[in-house]
C-alpha cells in the first residue's frame, strides 16, 4: 500500500520537475531566460530546457513584422485642421532582442510619440493644396527619425507610410467646390474657344464660296458676251443688210423664249409674270434709267 502512495509521490514529482525543465517556443519567437533575475540566455524556437527553481522564462519577443497605425491631429500653415494617419512597419532584430526587451518598456508608445513629434513638426510649414503632394516627404523624415533613435533600441523600421489625410469637412467641401469651379471655368473657355474656331471656318468658307460664286458669274456673263458677240457676228456675215440693233434684239428676242421654255418646263416654279413684253422690257429699262439719273441729280443738290 505504502509503495504505491510513494510511487504515485514519487511520478508526480517526476513529472512536475520534467515540466519545469523542458518548455517551448513557437516558431518566429524566441524567449529569453533568466537565473535568479539576472539574464542567462535568449531560448530559440523549438523545445529548450532549463533548470528547474533556477532558471526561469521571463518573456518572449515577438520576430514577426509588426505595424502600427497612428493617428495625428494637426494644423497646417494655412491654419487648417487635418487628420494624418501613419503607418510605420517594424521588427525586432535577431541579434538585438537583448536591447529590444530590457531597453524599451513599451515599443508601440514610442513610436507613436515619435510619429506625433515629426508629423507636428513637418506639417505646420506647409499649405494643405501642399500637403497632398509631399506627403511622400513626411514618410521619409518619419522613417528617418524613427531609424535613428529605434535602431539602438533593437527595431528595425521597415517602413514608414502616410496613409490618409483627412481636413475639416467643411474645407473639404469648398476645395471640392474650388476644383468644380475651375474645371467650369475652363470647360467654358475650351467651348467658347471651339465656337470660335467654328465662326471662323464658317466664315471662310462663306468667303471662299462667295469668291467662287462671283468667278463663276463672271465667267457665265463672259461666256454669254462672248456668245453674243459671236451670234452678232455670225448674223451680220449671213445678213450683211441687218444693222446691229436689229441684230441684238432678234439675240434678245430669243433668250426670252428661252427662259420661258425653261421657267415653263419647271414643275416647281413660283414665277409671278408681269408685263414682259420686248416693249415693256424696254418701259422698265426706261424707268430704271430715269430713277437713276434722278438719284444723281439730288445728291448733286
Amino acid at each position: 500500500m505504502f509503495f504505491i502512495i510513494y510511487s504515485s509521490l514519487f511520478t508526480l514529482c517526476f513529472t512536475i520537475l520534467i515540466s519545469k525543465c523542458i518548455f517551448i517556443v513557437q516558431q518566429q519567437k524566441v524567449g529569453l531566460l533568466e537565473r535568479f533575475g539576472k539574464f542567462k540566455r535568449i531560448a530559440p524556437a523549438g523545445l529548450n530546457i532549463c533548470i528547474p527553481f533556477v532558471d526561469s522564462i521571463v518573456g518572449y519577443v515577438n520576430l514577426r513584422i509588426q505595424q502600427i497605425d497612428v493617428h495625428v491631429e494637426t494644423k497646417t500653415k494655412d491654419n487648417v485642421f487635418v487628420n494624418i494617419m501613419v503607418s510605420v512597419q517594424y521588427l525586432v532584430v535577431p541579434e538585438k532582442v537583448f536591447e529590444a526587451y530590457y531597453k524599451l518598456e513599451n515599443a508601440d508608445q514610442q513610436i507613436q510619440a515619435f510619429v506625433f513629434d515629426v508629423v507636428r513638426a513637418k506639417v505646420p510649414n506647409i499649405d494643405l493644396d501642399d500637403l497632398f503632394s509631399k506627403k511622400d516627404e513626411i514618410a521619409v523624415d518619419v522613417k528617418k527619425e524613427l531609424h535613428e533613435i529605434m535602431s539602438g533600441l533593437g527595431y528595425e523600421i521597415l517602413k514608414a507610410l502616410v496613409t490618409d489625410i483627412q481636413p475639416d469637412s467643411n474645407v473639404k467641401n469648398a476645395m471640392n467646390e474650388i476644383n468644380t469651379a475651375q474645371r467650369l471655368r475652363v470647360a467654358a473657355q475650351e467651348k467658347a474657344e471651339a465656337e470660335k474656331i467654328m465662326r471662323v471656318k464658317q466664315a471662310e468658307g462663306e468667303s471662299e464660296a462667295s469668291v467662287l460664286h462671283g468667278k463663276g458669274v463672271a465667267g457665265q456673263r463672259q461666256a454669254i458676251i462672248e456668245g453674243l458677240g459671236q451670234s452678232v457676228e455670225d448674223l451680220q456675215k449671213s445678213s450683211p443688210k441687218l444693222k446691229s440693233a436689229e441684230i441684238m434684239e432678234m439675240v434678245l428676242v430669243i433668250q426670252y423664249f428661252d427662259m420661258l421654255r425653261d421657267v415653263g418646263g419647271s414643275s416647281k416654279t413660283n414665277t409671278i409674270f408681269m408685263n414682259h413684253s420686248p416693249k415693256g422690257v424696254q418701259d422698265i429699262g426706261q424707268q430704271l434709267r430715269e430713277t437713276i439719273f434722278a438719284a444723281k441729280a439730288s445728291e448733286s443738290k
